[in-house]
This record gives C-alpha cells, structure tokens and sequence, in this order.
C-alpha cells in the first residue's frame, strides 16, 4: 500500500487588525496582514478585529523533549509514534510554539533513548511533519562514549535532514574513575533492559573507550559540515572552550556562570531552560537561568520538558527586562541561532508564525504557523468563524 500523501492545504488571506503588535521596532497598531503563508503590511482577505489582544511572534524552541510523554503516556506502553507526534504538535501550538526542535535521544541507556526508537521516531515523523502547520524539526541527542554506533547516528542524520545535534556525555566518568559502582545503577539497568552487571560492563567499556579520546568526536563533527552542533551542561569555562574547539558552538543548559560567560565571551550562542526561570532556579541545583538572562548571558531559552515554559519564562522576564527582549529570547534569538532567518519576528516577508495572545492572562488564544491556523480557543472561535 502506497501512503498517503497529505492533501495540499491553501494558507490562510487575513488582515488582523486593532491588536497591539509586537514589531521587531515595538509595539505598533498596524494592521498585519497574512497572505500565502507570509507576513504583509498590505490588507489581503477577511478583516479580523482582534481589538484588546497582543499579537507576537511564533515561539522558536530550539530543546525539548515534551514529546516524549505523548509517544509512551506510560513507562513502557507505547502508543502509534504518528499519533504521539501529532498531538505533541497539537500541544505545541496551544502554547504558542510554531517551530519546535523535537529533542531524541541516541544513546547507550536504551528504551526511548536508544538507537532503535531514535530511527523509529525519525521514521514517524517522516511521515507526519510535513501534514503539520507547526514546523517539527529533529534535534538528535548523541552520546559521546558511543563511537562504535557513529556510522548509525551518521546514517540516520543524512536521511532524515537531522540539523542540529547535540553532544551528550552522560556515563559516570568520575565514579569509573575511581572503581565505584555509579550511583542508580540498578535503575538505569532495568530501564534498559539489562542486568546491572551487564549495564556495570557496558559503562566500563565505554568509558575506556571514549575517556581522555576526542578524536571520534571531531572527526564526526567535520564529516557532517552543515549541521549545528552543541554540547550540554558544561560546567566550566575549560569545558565551554574543549567543546567549542571540536566544533559543537552552541552551549546547551550550561551549569554555572563560568561556562556561560565563555560561550559569551567567544561568540557562541547559550541555550537555556525555560523551566528553570520559570522555577525561579534549577530544580537540580544549578546556576540560575534568570541570573544568566539578566547578566546578558543567554541567546535562547528553550522548553527543555515542558512546553508551556517558554511562554511563561517570556512573560515573567517582562517585568524585569521588558516584554521586547524576553520575547526575543523565544523567538528571534533561537531563530538566528538555528539559522532561520525566515521567521522569529512581524516583519513583512517573513513566515506567518503568530501568537495570539490575551494580556491579562498570558494565554495563547490562536496560533498562526506559515499561514496556517494550527491553534483556535474558545475566545476566538466565534470571532473566525461567524
């Protein structure tokens, strides 16, 4: 059976008018127009008065791995991969989110994380993404100790477009080191399906594998020119530099204000988590992501697990830095980080991701993707459709 190809779908001609819009200049009353999938100062189609309401930009969210919890509700019970994706994508919209980096494990732990459900995930969204208003991209999460398996990371990152991987080192290096068992071993072994002394053999070898050798490490990231590549929780500037110089520039979710600062310092772009501004602080203990943001510390902040973060993050950070630049830090920073310069702000020309807001509450009430209504609340429904 051939599948099935998704009918074309027509963008939407609409003027939103008597909104207060958020331009890449300020605010600003001008009516915004949306005609074949991109911005316009011009007036095409039906007029929508949206008096009372904030139009923004699409939410660009450069890490998350929400999804996860709609391709397995449960630990073990998954469900139809397409299915999970499509309401991953629903919740994404409903938070403002028009560009979404899905996050997807490829790594020694197994389960969801592995190799297998990284190539069935890829596999799915293959078939479901281009259906989608919302802009689902891949973001692979590699493991650094698993050289043997680059070929297979590498495969899988040519053919299904994958733009932007992130280094992972998660083995217990400093517990290895020292001849300790590592800490929840025995439920990090079930979850992958083996025996702890099996898991305890596993981590060993690749740790003597990888430990102190860069070399597979730069020699994958020079055999993939085009992709971004970043690293993850750096803890001090020494590492930020022993990153960068392999050739990952982005550094994702940095631990402290040393390893921030050097990314800073040497023009490379720092994502951080929405949820931890949101938190007030890290729920692990770490640097916190709003200090980072007021010390001028931060390209991008990311949903990391939780979807509605971004939002949130935005709108709290308004109060102390002005609604301007907090939401550029969801939506024209992580655009220029990823390189898409066709989207991240109001700008004629640009790709028709809006964000209906209501002020008061902070709640998304539509979304716009490249022309597209991926999200309608009860609030506007009446509006759009009588």
């Amino acid at each position: 059976m051939q599948p099935l190809v998704p009918a074309p779908v027509t963008p939407l001609a609409l003027t939103l008018a008597g909104a207060q819009v958020l331009r890449p200049g300020g605010w600003s009353q001008a009516p915004l127009g949306i005609a074949g999938g991109v911005l316009t100062d011009a007036t095409p189609g039906r007029v929508l008065d949206l008096s009372g309401y904030w139009l923004l930009p699409g939410i660009v969210d450069a890490h998350g791995d929400g999804f996860e919890r709609h391709l397995a509700p449960r630990r073990g019970a998954l469900s139809s991969l397409e299915d999970g994706l499509a309401m991953a994508a629903a919740e994404l919209a409903v938070n403002g989110i028009t560009t979404a980096m899905l996050a997807q494990f490829f790594s020694w732990e197994g389960g969801m994380r592995g190799p297998a459900f990284a190539e069935a995930m890829c596999a799915a969204h293959a078939a479901l993404a281009p259906s989608q208003p919302v802009d689902l991209r891949l973001q692979l999460r590699l493991e650094v100790g698993m050289a043997a398996a680059f070929p297979r990371a590498s495969a899988l990152i040519r053919q299904h477009g994958v733009g932007y991987v992130v280094l992972n080192d998660h083995l217990p290096h400093e517990a290895l080191l020292k001849g300790k068992r590592p800490p929840r071993l025995t439920g990090q072994a079930l979850k992958s399906g083996r025996s702890p002394e099996a898991h305890l053999a596993l981590l060993r070898r690749l740790h003597e594998e990888s430990w102190g050798n860069p070399a597979p490490v730069r020699d994958f990231i020079a055999g993939h020119p085009g992709v971004l590549f970043g690293s993850h929780d750096d803890r001090t500037a020494a590492d930020r530099v022993h990153w960068g110089d392999l050739g990952a520039r982005v550094s994702e979710f940095p631990e402290t204000v040393e390893a921030a600062r050097a990314a800073m310092s040497r023009g490379e772009p720092v994502v951080l988590g929405a949820p931890n501004v949101v938190r007030g602080g890290s729920h692990a203990g770490k640097v916190s992501a709003a200090d980072l943001v007021a010390a001028g510390a931060c390209s991008a902040l990311a949903s990391d697990y939780h979807y509605p973060a971004p939002r949130q993050a935005a709108l709290k950070l308004a109060a102390e830095i002005g609604i301007e630049r907090a939401w550029a830090l969801v939506s024209s920073g992580p655009a220029a980080m990823l390189g898409l310069v066709d989207r991240g702000e109001l700008s004629p020309g640009k790709r028709a991701d809006v964000v209906v807001l209501e002020p008061e509450t902070g709640r998304v009430v539509a979304t716009f993707a490249a022309g597209r209504l991926a999200w309608l609340g009860p609030e506007l429904a009446e509006v759009l459709l009588g």
